[in-house]
């Protein structure tokens, strides 16, 4: 995933991007970058720096003074090197990108037959920001070549230019990623993520629709081509897992959804336990909602240890997703002794952590442990944000177990497992029943589906539930 932040206005710029930017560091641990430009010296600025093993706010801060100027853009991402610099008959501009490129492979060699280079390479592959630059070079106007970009890229892109002539912001053609306007007295900003602009002093303007391309100056925002029609197929899981609690996305606050999610399956969960917990960070807003839902006492049965852990997902090497998902949290097992613990969160995507986290509520002492998880189980890959490192849709515990229970070839074919996606179908029940018991649990149960999108409150249409079902796969 990623997340960016670009600011400009009639001072100063680079407090503002250093800390929008850094309000998006949940969003990627491998690449950050900030690029700005000075009018008065017609001067672009640039750092790109690895995350990996320090914070963006370490590899940043003591380069700070060289920013100059009223505009600019930052990014914090877990691909490709970025902000990127270009000088075309477009003009000079650095580009930032958030999204993901299916067939990089094809446009790129598309790129080399017309004639055109790539010179940027991440590990070793083609840079995606550079290939969209290009692409957006290929025509005679900004507007064109960004829609060049979006008619060619299967997958994501919102991307953001920083240019001679302000700040120009496009949101995903189906809108899958968002792209938020802020303002504040002489000064705008555009966003991946809200509640950056709470502390720096941004009010929310409005959400950049599907395909639209706005330009932001110091004086105004001006749109320089509409919203693409009936595109809304924003990612559902934004709500679920990657976004902050005081985010906002078209207008639905993310913790209120997770506050939802966790009231309504406490409302309708008879299981008996003693207490209910969140699993840090992103499952402790939906188990204040089932603590409300279902009439049982919230503790902090699991902290997270903050100061150096990451996600457990976002290492490249499994032994090391591993390693962090066992050391990351640490059980209190004052509270879990001889207690039924139910343990809320966001997702099962390999087991890695509801593995480790069973083993050490066990030996901390609880007495049963019980699972709910805030989304459908996770059944597709998704080819349109940068969800997982998985190479494997058999990484996924839902596939492997399917494979236990049909064989390989049955969980291999997507038609086939669709029926899986479907609550309480026979084949649904067989298959949590056995990761249930693959963890130790007492008992397991995912949200359904119909309950989340009345958590998000959008029509079903606008929401993308690929990864959950296999829907929206028509239009790649």
């Amino acid at each position: 995933m990623a997340g960016f932040f670009g600011s400009i206005g009639k001072t100063p710029c680079i407090t503002d991007v250093f800390y929008g930017t850094d309000y998006h560091s949940h969003l990627g641990t491998r690449r950050a970058g900030i690029a700005t430009y000075d009018a008065d010296t017609g001067t672009f600025n640039r750092t790109i720096h690895s995350i990996s093993q320090a914070s963006f706010r370490t590899k940043m801060e003591s380069e700070l003074p060289k920013f100059i100027g009223n505009a600019g853009i930052g990014i914090i991402s877990d691909t490709d090197a970025q902000p990127l610099l270009f000088n075309s008959h477009l003009g000079r501009f650095a580009l930032i990108t958030v999204g993901k490129i299916v067939n990089l492979e094809d446009l790129t060699n598309e790129i080399l037959q017309s004639d055109m280079h790539l010179s940027e390479f991440s590990s070793g592959k083609v840079n995606p920001t550079e290939l969209v630059g290009l692409l957006i070079i290929q025509k005679p106007t900004i507007v064109e070549g960004i829609r060049n970009a979006q008619e060619k890229i299967k997958g994501s892109l919102s991307l953001m230019m920083l240019t001679e002539d302000g700040i120009v912001c496009a949101r995903d053609a189906w809108g899958r990623t968002p792209v938020i306007i802020g303002h504040k007295e002489d000064a705008y900003c555009a966003v991946s993520e809200s509640s950056s602009f709470l502390n720096l002093g941004y009010t929310h303007l409005r959400d950049i629709g599907p395909g639209e391309i706005i330009r932001l100056r110091a004086d105004g925002v001006e749109q320089m081509a509409p919203a693409i029609p009936d595109h809304m197929q924003i990612c559902s899981f934004l709500w679920v897992y990657y976004g902050f609690p005081t985010s906002n996305y078209e207008g639905r606050n993310v913790e209120d959804v997770r506050n939802y999610i966790g009231y309504a399956m406490g409302k309708e969960d008879n299981t008996q336990v003693d207490c209910c917990c969140g699993v840090p960070d992103s499952g402790i807003g939906m188990a204040v909602g089932y603590s409300e839902g279902h009439n049982v006492i919230y503790r902090r049965a699991i902290s997270k240890y903050t100061p150096t852990w990451p996600r457990s997902f976002m290492p490249a090497n499994q032994n090391m997703r591993d390693l962090v998902a066992k050391m990351k949290l640490i059980q209190n097992n004052a509270i879990l002794h001889d207690r039924k613990v139910l343990l809320c969160d966001d997702s099962i995507v390999r087991g890695t952590q509801l593995r480790d986290n069973t083993r050490c509520l066990l030996e901390g002492g609880a007495k049963e442990i019980h699972m709910r998880v805030a989304c459908p189980p996770l059944l597709y890959a998704c080819p349109f944000i940068n969800f997982s490192e998985s190479k494997s849709i058999m990484e996924l515990i839902t596939r492997r177990v399917i494979a236990e229970i049909e064989g390989e070839e049955a969980a291999r074919d997507d038609e086939r497992v669709r029926v899986y996606a479907t609550t309480d179908t026979p084949e649904y029940r067989k298959m949590v029943d056995l990761i249930a018991q693959k963890f130790g649990l007492n008992s397991l149960r995912f949200t359904k589906l119909e309950t989340l999108i009345r958590a998000i409150g959008l029509p079903r249409k606008c929401i993308c539930t690929h990864c959950f079902d296999g829907s929206s796969a028509h239009t790649l």
